[in-house]
């Protein structure tokens, strides 16, 4: 475990897809993945104002948000010995809607955490898809993050020193670009960008 903001930070930063996890008013766990994006001092997500998990976590219940990252398999010589490196966190607290005045600005930190740049590329909403989408906000003030970055450790007899051990990174990725059947329009830099950081 580590109580390090800047970590929870990058990991946020590097990731766009969280669980959120609550209990609904029958009483049942529920999870449900959704995009995020860090906002300052808050993590934004949104959706359609008629989502029933929307409108759940929205009216002040207590909620656990997910994200994790998976950089590399760590390959020991037994199984008991293999493992992950990555990080991981979950956020706690309540979600509460994102006021009418900041809406745009969230929904321009979202889009952008997607896809870098695309913000400026796009007209801005309408009055009518913004009152069509739930935006929601949850303080980052209550937090765990755990960091596994372990190495392979020695043998623990001769017949485990028989198999191979050593990592396999697993953070590379690879972007294939496709133009809708409606598209009329070159490539803008920020889809070139995504791609590009996708298989680098």
């Amino acid at each position: 475990m580590t109580d390090d903001r800047a970590q929870l930070d990058a990991l946020l930063d590097a990731t766009t897809l969280a669980h959120v996890a609550y209990v609904d008013d029958e009483g049942r766990p529920c999870v449900v993945p959704t995009g995020i994006a860090r906002w300052g001092e808050r993590i934004v997500m949104h959706g359609s104002t008629g989502s029933r998990w929307m409108r759940l976590v929205g009216d002040g219940r207590l909620v656990a948000v997910s994200v994790a990252e998976l950089t590399a398999v760590v390959v020991g010589h037994s199984a008991y010995q293999t493992g992950v490196r990555g990080c991981s966190a979950v956020l706690y607290g309540r979600l509460a809607d994102v006021a009418d005045a900041e809406k745009p600005a969230a929904l321009d930190v979202l889009l952008d955490r997607y896809l870098p740049g695309r913000s400026s590329e796009v007209r801005p909403p309408t009055a009518k898809e913004l009152a069509a989408t739930r935006v929601l906000a949850l303080p980052i003030d209550q937090w765990s993050c755990r960091v596994l970055d372990g190495e392979p450790k020695p043998p623990q007899d001769d017949t485990d020193a028989a198999a191979w051990s050593g990592t396999v990174t697993v953070a590379a990725r690879t972007a294939a670009v496709e133009p809708s059947g409606t598209n009329q329009a070159e490539v803008p830099p920020s889809v070139v960008r995504l791609a590009a950081d996708f298989t680098a």
